[in-house]
This record gives C-alpha cells, sequence and structure tokens, in this order.
C-alpha cells in the first residue's frame, strides 16, 4: 500500500500538528471460532473512537488503518466516504477543527503472521488462540489510530469474544452483559497496547511491597499459557523472577511500578523472544519447556522477563521521540536485564552470558556494512523493523556497562531515577538523557555520546609486553585498532589482567590494574615491574566493549592451557576472543575445533559450553577449508561421543553433549546409535531421550535420509501437538531429496499458505550443510524471486526468506559474484531488502576469507 511505509519526516509533521486525548477501541472477536475458511482472509469487527487536537484548525493530516475494508467514517460527526478516503493504509482526515472526534468501523483481518492480531488454531485440541503484536507498527492492523511513538494517549478496550473465552488487556477488566471492558490506561504509545483471548490456562499470584515512606503496592500477578501446555507450566518459577525483579527495580528506581496488574502471557507463534506491553507482557511459548533443558535456559527465560520488566518505565514509562531513538529503550532493558538477573535472581553468573553470548551478536553485526550507530538514522517504519538488531540491544547494552564504569554505578542509578521522574509518561531523546547523567556524574557526556553512541563499529585492544633483564614488566601497554570502514578510536575504561600457572597448575590473575584507555597506544604503568605473565587480558571483567587480542606469549599459553583458567568469566572472555579471530581470519578454523575439543568438556558454565558447541558447528560449517570439513566432522562426532559417555549421568552437561552430537553426526555408526537410542534398543547412563530429545535426534536421520515420511508421521501421532507439528515440518524439509527440497521451496516462497511458525520450520529444515550440491539450484532462484517475495509478503516473513534462504551453502567466489550481480542490477529495490543481502554476502565473504585460512593452515 502506498501510504504504509510511514516517514520519520511524515511522523514528524503530523505530531507537531496533532495532539491525542485518548482512544476507545471496540473488537468483537466471535468471529474467530466457527465456520469454514474462506477464499480472503477471516475478519473481525474494528471500532474505534479517537478524541485529538489540532493546532491549526482547518489543516489535513491522516490515521493509520491497514484492514481489508472499512465501513463507516466519521469526522466530528460528520460521515466521510470511505472509498474515498481510505486507500487501505491511511485514512485522510480533512479540515480538522481545533477539537476532533474520529470514529472508524472496519473489518480488519485476522494475522497468520504474528503481526496485528495473530489467530492460532491449536491441531491438538481445534482450540482457537488470539494474541496482539505490534512492534513497530502493526497496531494498525487491528484497530485506526495515530501510529507512532510520541502520540501517546489513554486508551480504552473493550473485547466481545466467545462466551467460553477469557480475554486479557492492559488494564484490568471484566466481563458484563458478554463483553469484557478494561480500565483506562496510562498514556501510552499505540505500539504496547494488548489484546490477548481465548481458552487460556490461567495463573495467578500477587506482590507487595510497603516503601519507606509506608505507602503499601500491590500488583495482581497473572501467568498464562495454551491449555495444552499447562501440564509443562512452571509459572511457580516464573512468578519468583517477577517478583525478585520488581524488588530490585523498586530499590533502584525509586518509581514505584505504575500500570497496575502485572499478566505474563506466553503464546504460540511468537515472532519475538518477548514484548513489554504494559500490564500484559506476551512471550514466545518456546519458554515454557516441554522437555528436560540445562540452567542456562531457565537462566534465558528469566533474563527476557526481567528485560520487559525494565521496559516499564525504560520505554513504557519514558518513551522514545521516534525509531532513531530505540536504543533509549532497548539498550537499557537489555542491560538492566543483565544487571538485575546477577542482583537479584538465583543466576548470578549472568554477566558470563552476557560476555560470551550477548556481546557476540553485538560483534557479528557490528562488523556488518549495515552497521550503524547505536544512535541510529531511522528514515522510515522498514528501517526501524530492522534495526532491532545486535547494535541496538547488545552493543547498546555493553556501552552502557561501559558508561557504568565510566560514570558510576551510583551517578548512573540516580541519573535514570531523575530521567523517569522528570519525563514520566512523555517522550525523550538522546540529549534528554545525557544531561541528566552530566548532573549526577559531572563527567562531559557529550563527548562521551559522540564517541560510542554516535560513531559505528568496534575498537581492538592488543596488549605490547617490553621485559626488563631480569623478566619482569618493563613496559605494559594497550593498543587500540579500528577498522578502516570506522576508524573512531573510543575512551575504554579496561581492567588489565595478568596471569600465571600456580604450583598446581591452574592458570590464575597476580596482577591487574584499572586504568582509561585513550588514543592508539596508552601505558598500564601500575603494572611495571610485575613478573612476566603468560597471559595478557586486556578486557578483564568485561567493562567495555572491544575485541580483545593476544600478544603471541598469552596466544600460546591459551593454546596449552584455556582449560587451565580458573575463573570462568576470564575464560568465557578468552573463548569469545578467539572466536572473534576465528571469524576474522586470524586463527585457522581447524585450530578452533581444536580447542574446543581439547577444553570444553572442562567448562563448568553450561551457558558457555552451549555456546562452544554452536561455534564450533559454525567453524566447521562456514569457516573450515572444504577439503577438512569431513575430518573435521568426524573429529567433533567422535569428541562430543566421548564427552557424552563421560559425562556425569543425568547432569545437565550430558544433556547438552548429546543435543551436540546429535548436531554433528553424520557417519552411519553415529546415526545407528541416535536410532537405537529412539528406539531403546541403546542406551547411555543417565540419559532420558524426552520428547524434544527425541525430535533432535530425528533431524539428523532426516537429513541423512535414515527417517523418512512414515518414521516423522509416527512421531508426529506421537506427540500431535503444536510443537511436535513445528518439529515434523523442519524434519520433513530436511530429508535428502530433489522432490522434498522443491515442494518446500514452494510452501514458502510461491504460497503464503503457511503460518509464520511453520515457515521458520520449513526453513530451518531446508538447508542442512550436508547437502550443498543438492541445494545448488537453488542460488539462482533466490535471487530470481526475493525481490517480489519482499514486495508481496508481509515484512516478517520477506525478512525470514531473504535472511533464510540466502544460499549461505554454496560457499564460493561464483555466489559472492552472484549477490554482487544482484546488489548492482537492483540499487533501487527497498533499502531494507538491500540490507538484507548485504549482511548476507558480508557473511559469506568472511566465510571464504575464513576457509583460506583454514587451507593455508593445512600446509
Amino acid at each position: 500500500m502506498p501510504g504504509e511505509n510511514l516517514s520519520r519526516d511524515e511522523a514528524r509533521e503530523r505530531a507537531a500538528l496533532l495532539s491525542v486525548d485518548g482512544y476507545e477501541v471496540s473488537l468483537d472477536v466471535r468471529s474467530a471460532i466457527g465456520g469454514e475458511e474462506g477464499e480472503g482472509p477471516r475478519t473481525f469487527r474494528s471500532v474505534t473512537t479517537i478524541r485529538f487536537r489540532c493546532n491549526e484548525p482547518g489543516a489535513t493530516s491522516f490515521a493509520d488503518l491497514i484492514a481489508p475494508s472499512v465501513t463507516a467514517v466519521s469526522l466530528n460527526g460528520r460521515d466521510l466516504d470511505p472509498s474515498e478516503v481510505f486507500d487501505g493504509s491511511r485514512i485522510v482526515l480533512e479540515d480538522l477543527a481545533a477539537d476532533n472526534e474520529l470514529v472508524v468501523d472496519a473489518q480488519c483481518a485476522y494475522s497468520r503472521t504474528g503481526e496485528g492480531l495473530h489467530r492460532f488454531v491449536d491441531p491438538e485440541d481445534g482450540e482457537v488462540y488470539l494474541y496482539t503484536q505490534y512492534e513497530p507498527a502493526d497496531s494498525r492492523r487491528v484497530f485506526a489510530n495515530f501510529e507512532q511513538p510520541d502520540l501517546k494517549a489513554p486508551f480504552r478496550f473493550e473485547v466481545r469474544a466467545p462466551q467460553e473465552w477469557t480475554v486479557w488487556s492492559n488494564g484490568a477488566g471484566e466481563r458484563t452483559d458478554g463483553v469484557w471492558r478494561f480500565a483506562e490506561t496510562k498514556p501510552i504509545s499505540t505500539y504496547i497496547t494488548c489484546v490477548v483471548a481465548g481458552p487460556y490456562h490461567y495463573v495467578t499470584d500477587s506482590y507487595e511491597r510497603v516503601f519507606e515512606d509506608g505507602t503499601r503496592l500491590e500488583i495482581p500477578l497473572g501467568a498464562l499459557c495454551r491449555k495444552g501446555l499447562a501440564p509443562h507450566f512452571d509459572a511457580d518459577d516464573v512468578f519468583l523472577v517477577t517478583k525478585q525483579g520488581l524488588d530490585f527495580f523498586h530499590d533502584h528506581f525509586d518509581y514505584p511500578y505504575p500500570f497496575g496488574k502485572y499478566d505474563q502471557a506466553f503464546v504460540p507463534e511468537y515472532n519475538l523472544g518477548a514484548m513489554e506491553n504494559p500490564g500484559l507482557v506476551t512471550f514466545r511459548e518456546e519458554y515454557i519447556f516441554r522437555g528436560k533443558v540445562t540452567q542456562a535456559s531457565y537462566e534465558g527465560r528469566a533474563n527476557v522477563i526481567l528485560h520487559e520488566m525494565a521496559h516499564m518505565w525504560f520505554g513504557d514509562l519514558v518513551t522514545m521521540e521516534w525509531w532513531d531513538d530505540l536504543w533509549l529503550k532497548e539498550s537499557f532493558a537489555d542491560f538492566m536485564g543483565a544487571f538485575s538477573l546477577v542482583g537479584a535472581t538465583r543466576f548470578t553468573d549472568g554477566w558470563i552470558t552476557f560476555a560470551n553470548r550477548r556481546k557476540a551478536w553485538a560483534y557479528r553485526a557490528d562488523q556488518l556494512p549495515s552497521t550503524h550507530p547505536i544512535t541510529a538514522d531511522i528514515r522510515d517504519l522498514q528501517d526501524a523493523k530492522l534495526n532491532f538488531d545486535g547494535i541496538t540491544y547488545a552493543k547498546g547494552a555493553s556501552v552502557l556497562k561501559q558508561l557504568v564504569a565510566y560514570a558510576g554505578q551510583d551517578a548512573f542509578l540516580e541519573g535514570a531515577r531523575r530521567y523517569f521522574k522528570r519525563h514520566a509518561y512523555g517522550n525523550t531523546r538522546l540529549g534528554d538523557l545525557l544531561s541528566v547523567l552530566e548532573e549526577t556524574s559531572g563527567r562531559d557526556m557529550a563527548a562521551w555520546a559522540r564517541s560510542w553512541l554516535q560513531t559505528a563499529g568496534v575498537n581492538s585492544l592488543t596488549p605490547q609486553v617490553l621485559l626488563d633483564a631480569e623478566g619482569r614488566i618493563d613496559e605494559l601497554a594497550v593498543v587500540q585498532e579500528a577498522a578502516e570502514s570506522h576508524p573512531e578510536l573510543r575512551p575504554h575504561r579496561v581492567r588489565v589482567g595478568l596471569y600465571r600457572r600456580t604450583g598446581g597448575g591452574a592458570l590464575e590473575r597476580y596482577a591487574s590494574e584499572e586504568l582509561d584507555v585513550d588514543g592508539p597506544r596508552t601505558v598500564a604503568a601500575g603494572l611495571a615491574g610485575a613478573e612476566a605473565p603468560e597471559l595478557v587480558l586486556v578486557n578483564d571483567d568485561d567493562l567495555t566493549y572491544c575485541k580483545t587480542r593476544f600478544d603471541e606469549t598469552s596466544l600460546a599459553t591459551l593454546k596449552e592451557h584455556l582449560g587451565a583458567l580458573t575463573d570462568p568469566l576470564a575464560r568465557a572472555l578468552c573463548w569469545s576472543a578467539l572466536w572473534n579471530m576465528t571469524r576474522d581470519a586470524l586463527l585457522p578454523a581447524r585450530d578452533f575445533v581444536g580447542l574446543v575439543l581439547r577444553f570444553a568438556g572442562r567448562e563448568s558454565d553450561i551457558g558457555v559450553l552451549q555456546m562452544l558447541h554452536a561455534w564450533a558447528n559454525s567453524a566447521l560449517v562456514h569457516y573450515a577449508a572444504p577439503a577438512w570439513r569431513e575430518t573435521g566432522g568426524r573429529l567433533l562426532s567422535e569428541g562430543a561421543l566421548r564427552e557424552l559417555r563421560d559425562a556425569g549421568p543425568g547432569s545437565e552437561h550430558q544433556l547438552a553433549w548429546a543435543r551436540f552430537f546429535a548436531s554433528v553426526a553424520s557417519d552411519e555408526g553415529d546415526l545407528r546409535l541416535l536410532r537405537g537410542l529412539l528406539e531403546g534398543t541403546e542406551k547411555i547412563d543417565g540419559l532420558e531421550v524426552d520428547q524434544e530429545l527425541r525430535w533432535a535426534f530425528l533431524e539428523p536421520l532426516a537429513a541423512h535420509g535414515v527417517a523418512d515420511e512414515g518414521v516423522l508421521a509416527a512421531e508426529l501421532a506421537r506427540d500431535d501437538t503444536a510443537s511436535g507439528k513445528r518439529h515434523q515440518v523442519r524434519c520433513l524439509a530436511a530429508r535428502p531429496s530433489a522432490a522434498v527440497k522443491a515442494q518446500a521451496w514452494a510452501q514458502v516462497v510461491e504460497s503464503d499458505a503457511l503460518s509464520n511458525a511453520l515457515v521458520e520450520a520449513t526453513i530451518a529444515g531446508f538447508s542442512q550443510s550436508s547437502q550443498r550440491e543438492l541445494l545448488a539450484p537453488y542460488a539462482q532462484k533466490y535471487f530470481a524471486a526475493i525481490e517480489r517475495v519482499w514486495t508481496e509478503r508481509s515484512i516478517q516473513i520477506g525478512m525470514d526468506v531473504v535472511r533464510g534462504l540466502f544460499p549461505a551453502l554454496q560457499d564460493s567466489p561464483a555466489t559472492l559474484e552472484a549477490t554482487d550481480a544482484w546488489l548492482s542490477a537492483h540499487e533501487g529495490a527497498a533499502p531494507a531488502l538491500r540490507r538484507l543481502v548485504l549482511e548476507a554476502r558480508d557473511d559469506l565473504a568472511r566465510a571464504l576469507r575464513g576457509q583460506a585460512c583454514d587451507t593455508a593452515a593445512a600446509g
């Protein structure tokens, strides 16, 4: 639709013209159940009343609505002809008065892509479940509005639903005369309004807090999921983390939770991890674990719960003016997720996961051609959709961690408290935050922001060690470098750690210095005279955001004694640095795989271990020399099986190694063992092969032609659930057959019959690293199809297809040339589409450099 991609300039013009006093939204979703699926989309009635002011009477503006049809439009009692004022995405509003009332009666479409009001039919029992997901601009698929963050207003929702359903929204609700009516919200942005409806399983609890002045705060808590997941729903743990988080944020923010109740809905076919709708947070239901998982999964869920809770203040109470400052909520929530995880819950090693997992996401994103400053240039809504990325989240959070070290934790938190009180229910820009931080820290925030928030790219820090005649440090300097494309050198607050082996062989820190690194070379004067180190870690304690490099001595020490590092955070930082070196073609992939095989079995942190498994797999698939892949795969499967058999029976390490073994299994013996574990003819002491692990074992069996359609159908009959269906679809698409690949391609690229979750599952199964030759014909088909897909499908499905089906496994210069040819021939394509292709091209070029490095290492 011509007006669907709202620009920043249009939003600014509308915000300067209009102020919104309130919304009343009435939805009738009784059409969600019953009846046959028709040719067109299934629809529901949406009636919206908006009261708003215009400071230039007589002016023209527009409201947003994406709907199949509009029944009636009334502006200030004047009936407008929908065919004249509505173009499919905008309603033109002419001759506005100083005070206005707009009423829009529309037929809106249920979604199957997770955008707008998503309708899910549970294959297990036929029940229908609804939920909304809007960020950044999909509330206009459900009701007429002014779809931009800075036109906040109070909302009143009412919903007519089937008699047996319960309905939830941001405010507290009750059913009277067959209609669910909800309390008016505080002033909030359109994209964080929410409705969830259906026969959900619902559990309640409550939170109480008495503040120092004697005031009492009571927050009703709720948690909900599909009935089919109820047996697996550990709501008690969700409530435990929720209460711990509320205590933590009340302690540190000095601003009571402002949105009444606190419901958390775990919903099916969700595109995101979660969404911070005030009073009704939505999560992907995969955070309800159907089988045994490691503590890393519970930690990950807790982090997401706390991330969304931090948004109640950073994002919901105080909201960015436009998507340029998306980081004002996402970076803070990402940082606060880890900060509160460590400070309030049982997951006290959360900073290790942050250093190892979240920062890896940031480092990758910051080296892509699409990297951007944390404060980004967001021209329109398509730009905004793509900027929910590793820069906005993980780099921003990493930079905030650096800011806490730079300004001091107390000054940082006092700045946050003043920020909330000063801008409650309002919208802000970067300068609003910097001004309060300058007040509380006394530091020059403008200079810090220029270096960290308004430039792109990641610096490398490398130690230089000069020893004197007695073998002590004469001088230790930190050398800072930047990429040619982003030459900015930044101020870094770092701790430089010196490590040596003890008499018992442990590699431990014996000296350190915290200092400000600035410019190309900084001397750590406080370490002069120290004993010669075997390892220098220039970002010990992970205070800054940088790529850590090693001098020759340190690298040699790690290659021989990485497992002897006793501090788990230091170990995680070294692993991360070695992985960055592998991606940068400074360390051969076979060397990284060798380090994993040698030392991963001694890794105590389960989250780090699982990350090492993922990195080792990537090293083999993308960065290893093609001639070594078969050897490397055999070494990994042998090593994984050895660690699996040696792991403690029933331990989470055993489970992690079992999953990793399945992911690298390829030869006849490996596949026979997996099949035996499924059928019960083989056994590994303590390993419980539950339903989720069964599917994990079935995918490699399907990919190597051992598990056919009949086997997968039988497994689905055993697990006839929504989760089981997704697993089966993935395994079906993984089979090594030209006909299977053609069918999977057609289902995703040529048809829109599949829901978002099944599109995701089909793409995941389609691309198997053992099937490079079978997938070769799809490289050309990909480039022929993507512009049409981008135009015809929703942006979410377009992103899934363009990212997921890029021919990354056709890792040759010819594919790189084909990518360049497409980019050259499509300079006028949508910028967001070109960005996705450019990112995939960069990953491919990086893989080819890594393969060249690994080939050279073979001699």
